[in-house]
């Protein structure tokens, strides 16, 4: 999700990418002289690790903190980053549900180019996941205790209002994640390099980058990953600003997630829908819930191309219009 004018970062070709096993790190342990080292028994794989204390934030932290609570009132004074899901003063008809899918879901947004991610709109195949996902979110120390209660639990249940709009198994998790949230502050971003490689072995040095060096204009972003050439995404890696409030950070878990399941790109004509770049919209409106429901339609499958596709798009277009062209 972006700024007031910039825009939202978001996985193109280059961060789909074939993903190693995941590593843990094993911490050395100091022992007394004259004493042979104990060797650590390495943790299992599939527990989390242990949240970080909660640390006092440093000044860039707070600086940001105020700079994003300023962008966030001036967004509410247009009202602007709604919560209604869209009404009678945002119509749209069949022809344009389809249109808006075609171009959110068969194009990405971003490409790679002098090793950063760059906007650049290019047609793709159809991506998804076919296995469960499984999400676990993780804290950067300075993240206060109470913001970090509200964001799981708000995450918990957009997760399951995922899973119930798609049919795609999808669950809360300290096991086995293939999808993890960072929600981190300032302090924590430019340091989160050796995570990611942790979390998502082999990701672009752009991806890294967009990151560690994310720009004031940017409020989040999420990698969808693949193996080798396959269309079937297999992990997810989110990251959302710590310092933004309330209203800015449920809008990121919003669209980031959602963006994570497929929907990748953001498509200026799609209307009311969190899909677009004009902040509108903070919360999954009536529309992208119908794109999520086709998106996961058996009728459609990964790999396929927008040609193969735009008909059963249309198709499905009409039947959740009610035939309303």
């Amino acid at each position: 999700m972006s700024g007031p004018a910039s825009e939202i970062m978001r996985p193109g070709p280059a961060s789909r990418l074939l993903l190693a096993p995941l590593l843990l790190a094993a911490l050395a342990a100091c022992e007394p002289a004259g004493l042979a080292p104990a060797v650590p028994a390495a943790p299992p794989r599939d527990v989390a690790p242990p949240e970080p204390p909660v640390a006092e934030p440093g000044a860039s932290t707070l600086a940001a903190r105020a700079y994003y609570a300023r962008v966030e009132a001036n967004y509410l004074a247009q009202d602007l980053l709604r919560t209604d899901g869209g009404g009678a003063d945002a119509p749209f008809t069949a022809r344009d549900l389809a249109e808006n899918f075609v171009h959110i879901a068969f194009y990405d947004e971003f490409s790679e180019r002098g090793g950063r991610l760059v906007p650049q709109a290019v047609e793709n195949r159809l991506h998804r996941w076919t296995e469960p996902v499984r999400v676990t979110v993780e804290f950067g120390a300075s993240v206060p205790a109470a913001q970090r209660a509200a964001d799981r639990a708000a995450i918990a249940g957009y997760v399951g209002r995922l899973s119930r709009i798609t049919g795609l198994p999808m669950r809360m998790t300290a096991r086995r994640a293939n999808h993890t949230v960072l929600i981190l502050n300032a302090d924590e971003r430019g340091a989160a390099a050796a995570r990611i490689a942790m979390l998502a072995p082999g990701t672009g040095a752009a991806a890294v980058r967009s990151v560690t060096e994310m720009p004031p204009e940017t409020y989040c972003t999420v990698f969808s990953f693949t193996t080798g050439g396959s269309a079937v995404y297999t992990r997810a890696l989110t990251v959302i600003r710590g310092e933004l409030p309330e209203r800015l950070r449920l809008a990121c878990i919003h669209e980031e997630l959602a963006q994570s399941l497929g929907l990748v790109n953001d498509w200026p004509r799609a209307r009311p829908s969190i899909f677009n770049d004009n902040e509108e919209f903070a919360l999954l409106t009536r529309q992208d819930e119908m794109m999520l429901k086709m998106l996961y339609d058996p009728r459609l499958r990964p790999g396929m191309t927008l040609a193969e596709a735009r008909p059963i798009v249309e198709t499905m277009a009409a039947e959740l219009m009610g035939g309303e062209s």
